[in-house]
């Protein structure tokens, strides 16, 4: 194609994703208030374990209708279509690919969404909450009553949900510079201690707190991907080179973990009679 027919095809590619997300907003407009209810919930749970009632305060009047009904659909709504907006960036890329590379359009799609989407729920259920019950608890018992507004909430949320999303990506975009021959695996692994120390910077800026614990839990799960994201970058140069992976002795390692793991979890539970909850460390005494 030439050059102005590359611009229309990304317009039209464009015009498409922004549909996308638009079914999506008005699908999230008809549930904006359980999805707000859900979004509370982590701030609720943080006030009444320090003893607040569990309430956030509107300060000016149409503060709980553009945060309810605009911008939370809106934040919803990125998540819905996020692997429809990601088919339309490979849609886009993929005429300039080869036939075998156009194969990997499903695992693409259905990787990245879903890390986007992992992402967005390990900062809800994990991150979040231990940032806000640290945060809220600071000036506790020092004449200090936290009164939080509905619009700085859902900033901070929005902050942190969508940021920690964007970091999970980091195996995909390791995958991607290995397919240009960017990087290697072998060079990332050669100078993992900097990527390593680059991850703790990110976590630090990042984290909306300042003590090393809600660091490390941001941090800790980083290094792991940048590792998934090394080992994805070494299939594709076995493909490359024509060599095979030993799938069969992985597999049947990883299944025997599992086991224990799952043995180790039940005896755990029977022994401490430990109950599951919906939120970290999803099993607790009764």
């Amino acid at each position: 194609m030439s050059f102005l027919e590359h611009l229309e095809e990304l317009r039209r590619r464009i015009i498409w994703a922004v549909a996308g997300v638009m079914a999506a907003f008005l699908l999230s407009l008809l549930f904006s208030s359980p999805l707000w209810t859900f979004v509370c919930q982590p701030v609720a749970q943080a006030l009444r374990s320090l003893g607040y009632e569990p309430s956030l305060v509107q300060i000016t009047p149409m503060e709980s209708f553009n945060v309810i009904y605009f911008k939370l659909p809106i934040v919803c709504a990125i998540f819905l279509s996020s692997p429809w907006i990601l088919y339309q960036v490979w849609a886009f890329v993929s005429p300039g690919l080869y036939r075998r590379e156009r194969r990997m359009a499903a695992p693409f799609i259905l990787c990245t969404a879903g890390l986007f989407v992992s992402g967005g729920c390990f900062a809800y259920f994990i991150v979040f909450r231990y940032a806000l019950t640290f945060l809220l608890s600071i000036g506790r018992g020092n004449y200090v009553r936290p009164m939080v507004s509905v619009t700085e909430y859902f900033d901070l949320f929005v902050n942190v949900t969508l940021g920690v999303a964007l970091v999970f990506e980091l195996p995909v975009l390791i995958f991607f510079l290995t397919l240009l021959r960017i990087v290697t695996p072998a060079f990332l692994l050669k100078h993992s201690r900097y990527a390593i120390l680059a991850i703790f910077i990110i976590a630090a800026v990042v984290t909306p707190t300042p003590d090393a614990f809600n660091m490390l839990l941001f941090a800790i799960p980083m290094c792991g991907l940048f590792y998934v994201g090394i080992f994805a970058g070494y299939l594709l140069t076995l493909r490359r080179e024509h060599r095979a992976f030993p799938w069969k002795i992985v597999i049947w390692v990883v299944v025997a973990v599992l086991l224990l793991l799952a043995v180790g979890l039940y005896l755990a539970i029977t022994r401490h009679a430990l109950a599951p909850v919906p939120h970290w460390p999803f099993l607790i005494r009764p």
